[in-house]
């Protein structure tokens, strides 16, 4: 079990670190093909950021452990909202931006909603990802248009960029593209022995360890932007991030590995993340509203609901 812990440990970084070469690569690999950095901004490196997640329930399923990767999926909502989140704001009061209401929290409602509605049956298949893969493009569609008025994009270090070659760039993506899938595939075998070995299902894996491994990119960037005082990326990094989370990850399943959910992932599971999203709204909504802070008592109040949710998990498994 020692062997396998370590073995987790390396496949997050190897996840973590292969999502950075993939982008460093496939951006440098793309201004030299003429690719405008707009263009790059809005597609490599958008994707970059969620790869850990993508890749890792891409290899659960295909491995026919959808628990996993349905875990996985709902375990990052919680840990981002109760663990990241909560944090960001008991270090440092955050002022949620008035667009968040608009916007953003309205659509990571509406996507936990249908998400729930999907996996009312108790079973995550091909229909169900075909309707998240055209939520996801719907959505996408919006985003980019949005990113293109606004000019909100990912920073890209052009100077960085022209200092390397062609084949160099083409180097760095397989590299990170042959982290991404390695690493991916260790973290899925270990985490699948230590389930085994510990007695708990792969869904208990993915909730946890798994979850915690591939959020921990959004956890330093929340604690990050709140020590710099970009609050709205603190939260918008939050919002996007359990937005992508189950319209992303959760097809997976779905396509390549059909099956049943087991009954506590949805009872317990989603219904905890979606009372956690409900939260969230009403603690922003009221922020915005009374042009007030998220502080440190919504801090406490996001740790305390992650918790009590391990808590009850935990004391699930030993009965």
């Amino acid at each position: 079990m020692l062997l396998d812990t370590l073995i987790i440990v390396l496949g997050f970084i190897g996840l973590i670190w292969g999502a950075d070469k993939l982008v460093f690569g496939s951006s440098v690999l793309a201004r030299h093909l003429g690719v405008s950095p707009l263009m790059i901004g809005l597609t490599i490196v958008a994707f970059g950021t969620s790869a850990p997640e993508i890749f890792s329930s891409a290899v659960s399923a295909l491995n026919d452990k959808p628990d996993l990767a349905i875990g996985n999926a709902l375990g990052s909502n919680l840990f981002n909202i109760g663990f990241a989140l909560g944090i960001a704001a008991f270090i440092r009061p955050l002022k949620p931006p008035a667009s968040l209401i608009n916007k953003e929290l309205p659509a990571l409602l509406l996507v936990t909603l249908a998400t729930g509605a999907l996996l009312l049956d108790l079973f995550l298949g091909l229909y169900d990802a075909v309707i998240l893969i055209l939520i996801t493009s719907y959505l996408g569609y919006r985003l980019l248009r949005k990113k293109v008025k606004t000019g909100d994009l990912p920073e890209i270090d052009e100077n960085e960029l022209s200092r390397v070659s062609g084949w160099q760039a083409a180097a760095y993506l397989i590299l990170g593209l042959a982290l991404l899938i390695l690493s991916a595939e260790a973290l899925v075998a270990a985490a699948t022995s230590i389930a085994e070995t510990l007695g708990v299902s792969t869904a208990i894996i993915g909730l946890t360890i798994v979850a915690l491994g591939t959020s921990l990119p959004e956890l330093a960037a929340s604690i990050t932007c709140v020590l710099k005082g970009h609050h709205d990326l603190a939260i918008g990094n939050i919002v996007g991030s359990n937005i992508l989370n189950l319209l992303v990850v959760l097809p997976f399943p779905g396509l390549f590995s059909p099956d049943t959910v087991e009954p506590a992932l949805f009872y317990r599971d989603y219904f905890s993340v979606l009372i956690m999203t409900i939260v969230l709204a009403f603690f922003c909504y009221r922020a915005i509203k009374r042009e007030k802070m998220l502080g440190r008592i919504s801090g406490i109040v996001f740790m305390s609901m992650y918790c009590g949710w391990f808590a009850l998990m935990v004391a699930e498994i030993h009965n």
